[in-house]
This record gives structure tokens, sequence and C-alpha cells, in this order.
């Protein structure tokens, strides 16, 4: 297998103002202390140290979390076709240190690697010091990560951010946002917009999002995925007997194909047999009673249905008057 090269991981550069309440839409603002935000286990938008100021999206639907789920299931399908397996981290801490503790931190609904050698096998993920994820998804489903967020997964060096916004709505969503997926890919340090996705070649915005929205992959979101897959494997020298369990599931195929054909082809040849057999019991009975066989009776003994009684035959050849009434007979 051919390993794509490891990217540096990006200095961080310096990161913009401390948020105010109305840069995190949906969520409440609470104080969580500096020397607790290591051990803190709920779930946050983003916390910075300067003024200890924690964001907080509440509730957390079961609409906001289906995405981020769907997700998962997709990248294990792409992982399974394409013969690598792709991390998906889920909301872990993204965080920047100051050498001793976090200064800021951040948490996305799913971080995603391409490859699961470089998601850093420790507590959180630290900007300047680990890989970033090659995507991070944010569902926007009562928040609004481009009022703050998108700048800062930009001045930390995040390749490629996906917002979401569900088909599903929200009392709370202003309503000049409609169901779409952004995709943000970082370009001379700063964000663009994309048709498709830079680290999923080919897989466009439209089709991410109505992945993303429906309860079951449709046929449509499966041949997608083959195809994404596909790509990632021509470029890493993959395939999907990498996988292990589709090694065993296509071995597995193939060896039942092979024994099918042999029942089929034994089947084939018990069949002939049995026509063989009767065309020579017909024949002799014939001769013994010094009847001709017919042009007619030929063929339609070279053509005769496999599902015919046997035996019914070979007795009607020994009783007919002539071929003629043991075609009519027989048919």
């Amino acid at each position: 297998m051919a390993e794509p090269v490891s990217k540096p991981a990006r200095r961080v550069s310096d990161d913009p103002p401390p948020p105010r309440a109305d840069d995190f839409p949906g969520c409440r603002e609470v104080r969580i202390p500096r020397d607790e935000i290591e051990d803190y286990e709920g779930r946050i938008e983003y916390w910075d140290a300067r003024n200890e100021a924690a964001f907080i999206a509440e509730p957390t639907t079961t609409f906001h979390e289906y995405g981020a789920r769907r997700l998962t299931r997709l990248m294990a399908l792409i992982g399974m076709r394409r013969g690598a397996a792709i991390t998906v981290v889920g909301s872990a801490d993204l965080v920047v240190r100051d050498g001793k503790s976090h200064r800021r931190v951040m948490q996305a609904d799913e971080s995603v690697y391409l490859r699961t050698a470089d998601a850093p096998e420790d507590r959180w993920i630290e900007a300047g010091v680990h890989r970033l994820p090659d995507v991070v998804l944010e569902v926007d489903y009562s928040t609004d990560a481009r009022r703050y967020k998108l700048g800062v997964y930009e001045s930390w060096g995040f390749p490629e951010v996906w917002i979401e916004v569900p088909d599903t709505g929200w009392r709370y969503r202003p309503k000049n946002r409609g169901a779409t997926l952004t995709i943000h890919v970082l370009e001379g340090g700063r964000y663009v917009e994309a048709p498709s996705s830079r680290a999923f070649p080919g897989w466009t915005a439209a089709e991410i999002h109505r992945a993303l929205n429906e309860t079951e992959p449709s046929a449509e979101t499966v041949e997608i995925a083959r195809r994404v897959a596909d790509a990632l494997a021509a470029s890493g020298g993959t395939g999907p007997d990498d996988d292990p369990l589709l090694r065993q599931e296509r071995a597995e195929g193939r060896e039942k194909g092979r024994v099918e054909g042999r029942a089929e082809g034994h089947a084939e040849g018990r069949v002939d047999e049995r026509l063989d057999i009767v065309r020579s019991a017909v024949a002799d009975a014939f001769a013994a009673r010094s009847l001709a066989i017919t042009p007619s009776l030929r063929s339609w003994l070279d053509e005769a249905d496999p599902a015919l009684d046997a035996v019914e035959l070979i007795r009607l050849a020994w009783e007919c008057r002539d071929a003629n009434d043991f075609l009519r007979r027989a048919s």
C-alpha cells in the first residue's frame, strides 16, 4: 500500500478576540474556570481562557446528532470500499495550549482523519502539535458556526470544514438560513467556499448534504460513496480486498460461485445424460418393432423437454402404432 506523505502541523497564528454572546447564537454562556476545563466532560462549542467563557449548545437534539452519526456510517462504507479505514473521532477537544494548560478549546460535531495513523492517541487534538483532521463537520441545527468558529478554524489551520444546515427545521434558526451544506477549504491561509470536497475527491456539497439527511443511504448515495472510495483507493494504492471484512466476503462469494457453477454443470450433465438414455431407448424400441424413425420424430427427440416423464416415453415407444402416433400421444 502506498502511503501519502504526512503534512507537518501548521503553526498556530493569533486568535481572534474573545467572543461575545451574539457570536454563538443558539448557545448559552457559562463560566468554566481555567483549572477545571481539562476535566470538563460536557459538550461545548467554544471556551476561551481569557474570560473563562464557555458557550454551550442546548438542547442536544436527535436532529442535531443524526447528521454526525450518518457521517460516521458513510465513512465506514467509504473506508471499506477504499480498503483503508477512515477514523472519525467525534467531538473530541480541539485545543491550543500555552505549554501548561489550555488557552482555547473547541469541539466539532465530527472530526475525520483519512489515515488512522494520523489520528493522535491523546486526550485531545492540539493545534500546532498534532496532525489536524482532514475534515471537521459542524451541524448548525440551532447554531451558526460561521459567526465565530469558522474564523478560529481558519486561524488554527484546519484544512477543510463542512457546515451542515439540516433539512429538519428549528424554531431558533434564522429564516434566511436554508437547509444546505457548505464546504470551506483553506487556500493561502484563508477559507474559500468550494463546490466539492478536497479531502474526498469529487464528492459535492449537494451530495454530502443529501447523504447526511437520509434515514438510510439511498442507492444513489451508495453509488456516490463507491465512486469517492475508488478515487481514494486509486491515489492510495488500495482496494476492497485490503479490507478484512470485504476480503472475506468476496472470497466466500467467489467460492460460492464456483460451487454453484460446478453444481449447475453437474445438473446439466445429468439432464443431458437422461435425455440420451431416452433417445437410445426409443430408437431401440422402434428398431425392435421394425418401425421407422421419421425426421419429425428425430427432431422432436433432439429437442425433447427434460421435464417429460422418461419412463412414460419409453413405454409409449413400445405401444405406439408408428412415429406419428408416438408424437401425437407424447405432445
